[in-house]
């Protein structure tokens, strides 16, 4: 298994495909998924020359099941970590959802002189939570209840959250694929209860808006306006308003895991934007 062990004894697992001449791209994958859900793009960013990489988050997928630092400031700190070991330089950033939150940490924090791009993809930036500050956020109330009915059931869970909103299954006229579905419960599956259960906190309490002030690279901002997860009005809108070089882009009807849903379309606009 291709890992490296972090300062705190985590070790991540990742995938390297590609030249290791070539430009890379560092994909950060969502909430409570794995490397896994990235192949669709590592395969087609591999056939037009880059360097594709992809880890598992700590707690999730095949990295260590460690108790500690489900947070976003040591997801970070994991993947420069990775960058370092690798020596990536000129590197693409790809986060999505929760993946998203980790890459803009990543490069506001540790990305200086290491990062060309960056693409928030239906991404969790700048802060999901309801706040006198940010009316348009999550009550807490909510997100309460989704860890209730986590913990209650963890597969149960992961079935109806693949079934229903997360892919817009839950919409009239939609076309499920239970292959899609099967694919999710089993990377959620794969990862630690403890982990996942906390990294709703982080996904969803962290506030991103310094460090969105803080990019100075060109950033690609996705999200589908029809995203039951991640509501637009709370997240890209806002987020394309802070980046000092933000592109919006938003997609009519979309879901929230428009990585598989829609991966033809998004793989043509990131390219097009990583290839301008």
């Amino acid at each position: 298994m291709t890992s490296i062990t972090t300062r705190d004894g985590v070790q991540l697992f990742y995938k390297d495909w590609g030249p290791k001449s070539a430009q890379p791209i560092v994909f950060h994958h969502g909430w409570p998924l794995s490397a896994d859900d990235w192949d669709n793009q590592m395969l087609f960013f591999l056939s037009k020359g880059f360097r594709v990489i992809a880890h598992d988050r700590r707690g999730h997928g095949r990295s260590t099941q460690v108790s500690d630092g489900h947070d976003m400031n040591h997801y970070a700190a994991d993947v420069a970590a990775l960058v370092e070991k690798l020596d990536l330089r000129d590197a693409i950033h790809i986060g999505h959802s929760t993946g998203g939150g980790e890459a803009t940490r990543y490069v506001a924090r540790h990305g200086n002189g290491r990062v060309a791009k960056l693409v928030l993809i239906s991404a969790v930036p700048p802060l999901m939570l309801k706040t006198s500050s940010n009316p348009g956020g999550l009550p807490i109330e909510a997100l309460d209840a989704l860890r209730k009915e986590f913990a209650a059931n963890r597969s149960q869970f992961s079935t109806d959250f693949a079934a229903g909103p997360f892919f817009g299954y839950n919409r009239p006229n939609a076309k499920p694929s239970q292959a899609v579905i099967w694919n999710w419960w089993r990377q959620s599956m794969m990862g630690s209860a403890k982990a996942q259960y906390e990294g709703i906190k982080a996904f969803s309490e962290t506030d991103f808006t310094d460090d969105l002030k803080t990019i100075t690279v060109p950033t690609l901002v996705l999200h589908g306006d029809d995203d039951q997860i991640v509501p637009i009005g709370a997240s890209a809108l806002l987020s394309a308003t802070l980046l000092r070089r933000g592109k919006l882009k938003v997609y009519e009807k979309l879901p929230h895991g428009i990585c598989t849903t829609h991966a033809d379309i998004v793989n043509a606009d990131i390219l097009a934007f990583i290839t301008a």
